[in-house]
């Protein structure tokens, strides 16, 4: 059987080793003992063969096997947990664990080059087999007796849940009215209900170990009145087994337009039988400890959306490269003309060189927000954490989920149409990638909630430091270069982009002062125009990161044709981009408001 998932390892280790340079710093004591680029470069090519083999393989099978909720059970399909079983069974499950917690600790460009492949491959498996981040969470905030329960938690292989949503809080998770009980004797009793919970049901694991935000009686109303509790399915006995049935059950499954083989539930705490949860780390301080969740599955949404479209791109490439329809443009008018793949028709091409630009420019994205990462980590260790790292890793995050999830969804439905009628239909993967990735835009966060906590917790909040020192950053590439720099022409493109993205982050920081002053209804000029400064800010990062490449690809690209794609790529993209940044930054200084004043009858 021909894999669905077609891989880009090329484009990942030039990231990783020509761009981000990682060899560099592999032998640091942060990361698991003997790691080097040799051995790096294995694991990521026994991943990619896991990918392509054992996870694409169930891809079709995840998606087309009805689920069924029985007596507050899930059965997965055989095919799914064969697929779980080989990712545990090679001990991939503890790549990205410390040390401490019985894990080979790896740096975070590591870890995001082998979520990229597994995830494309099949997100569903992959979600089934991520309890480990969970377990991470709870090792780091619990108490010393949690942090044994975390060590078990990664032994034993459990599966693990993040639960926030409820029913009449979707996004307004300060709303949530779940409430804990205290027990007096270190436990405590949960009531309410979640929904929208990933995982929260399934026989893929002997446990599922649940972190809960509930709201202890008495708390203070809001988000900062929530409390962490870590729930386990089964509550854990006095040999570190799994013992009697806690009392939180799925009581819905939902049925979905996309990632249909992964279980997502309504579960309800306390229906029949106490359930029982542990306040983690014995003090309450629920959203902070959860955003380490949060912050973690954003970058996740992100990079599952960025890595289903680089393999729509490689199949609708595929196609397009073998589908022979109609003759060359340049002999349209003779009827004899031999048939031509379509690759070769301009409108085709174009369509692709969109794909591969973004493509590429989006996991760049994602492997400069890992390199953070690295920093943090490395610095974190060396007892000193990294702020700038910190914060620009803050900053990033949003960019990375909000504008890599639409942009990503916009340009499968182009994968698709390269195929024509064929990718409507389930003969090709692409109909499934457009319904699997739907959900990247939604959930974690939809993109006007990442547009607005990027700009009012990542740039006002910061009084615009790191945004600022970033700037500096590109403005010092931008007026860099020797005279026979390849790439000059779109440095300076570069520079007039940044300019157009600060005046429209200028506009909107004029709508937000002006409110404050006392035109409050100036705040709704921001919300019309947040969107749009994600999308600028993404642009100007990713044209960035793009030159950085193509600076790097340039002396080699009359050897490899891979190198030339990556100037060429750069260069259309800024060519691309430029305009809708400028256009932009037009709108928001024009912006009179005058849509928030439409009567709700006109619509």
């Amino acid at each position: 059987m021909v894999s669905h998932y077609k891989p880009n390892l090329r484009d990942i280790e030039f990231n990783l080793f020509e761009v981000h340079r990682i060899q560099d710093h592999l032998s640091h004591p942060a990361w698991a003992p003997g790691l080097d680029r040799d051995t790096v470069g294995d694991i990521l090519t026994e991943i990619e063969r896991l990918a392509r083999e054992e996870f694409a393989a169930v891809y079709a099978e995840a998606d087309r096997t009805r689920l069924e909720l029985r007596d507050g059970s899930i059965e997965l399909p055989a095919g799914v947990k064969k697929a779980i079983r080989a990712y545990e069974d090679g001990g991939w499950s503890r790549l990205g664990v410390s040390e401490e917690m019985g894990g080979m600790p790896v740096p975070p460009t590591v870890h995001w080059a082998i979520q990229e492949m597994l995830l494309a491959a099949n997100t569903t498996v992959t979600f089934y087999s991520g309890g480990e981040l969970f377990a991470r969470v709870l090792f780091e905030e619990g108490t010393e007796e949690q942090k044994e329960l975390a060590k078990l938690w990664v032994e034993r292989e459990w599966a693990g849940t993040m639960m926030l949503t409820e029913p009449d809080a979707g996004s307004d998770v300060g709303s949530g009215m779940t409430k804990a009980i205290d027990q007096g004797d270190g436990t405590w009793h949960l009531e309410g209900v979640k929904r929208f919970i990933t995982g929260g049901e399934h026989d893929a694991a002997e446990n599922i170990i649940h972190l809960v935000l509930a709201r202890p009686e008495g708390a203070a109303p809001g988000s900062k009145g929530l409390s962490l509790f870590v729930v386990p399915k089964y509550l854990i006995d006095e040999n570190g087994a799994p013992g009697a049935r806690n009392g939180v059950y799925a009581t819905t499954l939902e049925k979905k337009m996309g990632l249909k083989g992964s279980t997502t539930c309504e579960m309800t705490f306390g229906l029949d039988q106490p359930a029982v949860g542990y306040l983690v780390g014995d003090r309450h301080d629920g959203i902070r400890q959860m955003f380490d969740v949060i912050e973690n599955a954003r970058m996740m949404v992100g990079t599952k959306a960025i890595a289903t479209l680089s393999t729509g791109y490689l199949n609708a490439l595929e196609y397009a490269k073998e589908r022979v329809q109609g003759p060359d443009m340049a002999q349209m008018t003779d009827k004899a003309a031999p048939r031509v793949t379509i690759i070769h028709h301009p409108d085709v091409r174009l369509m692709l060189m969109k794909q591969k630009a973004w493509a590429e420019g989006l996991r760049a994205l994602v492997f400069y927000t890992a390199s953070q990462q690295d920093r943090v980590e490395l610095s974190t260790h060396g007892g000193q954490v990294d702020d700038v790292a910190v914060r620009l890793n803050d900053l990033l995050l949003p960019i990375v989920k909000g504008y890599g999830s639409e942009k990503a969804y916009e340009l499968l439905a182009m994968s698709l149409q390269v195929f024509g009628g064929s990718g409507y239909t389930e003969d090709y993967p692409i109909e499934q990638y457009l319904r699997d990735a739907k959900i990247d835009t939604i959930y974690e966060g939809t993109t006007g909630i990442q547009a607005l906590d990027l700009f009012f917790r990542k740039i006002v909040r910061d009084q615009g430091k790191e945004l600022a020192r970033l700037a500096a950053e590109i403005t010092e590439f931008v007026k860099g270069g020797a005279d026979d720099d390849p790439i000059a022409t779109e440095r300076e493109k570069l520079g007039a982009v940044l300019d157009d993205a600060q005046a429209h982050l200028g506009a909107m920081v004029e709508d937000l002062m002006a409110s404050a002053a006392g035109e409050k209804e100036r705040i709704y000029e921001v919300g019309l125009h947040a969107n749009g400064l994600l999308e600028s800010m993404a642009e100007v990062v990713i044209s960035w990161q793009l030159l950085r490449h193509a600076g790097i690809a340039a002396p080699k690209m009359e050897d490899d044709p891979f190198y030339r794609g990556r100037v060429e790529a750069a260069r259309w993209f800024l060519d691309h981009v430029a305009p809708k940044v400028a256009a932009r930054r037009k709108a928001a200084a024009e912006e009179d408001g005058s849509l928030m004043n439409l009567p709700v009858e006109a619509f």
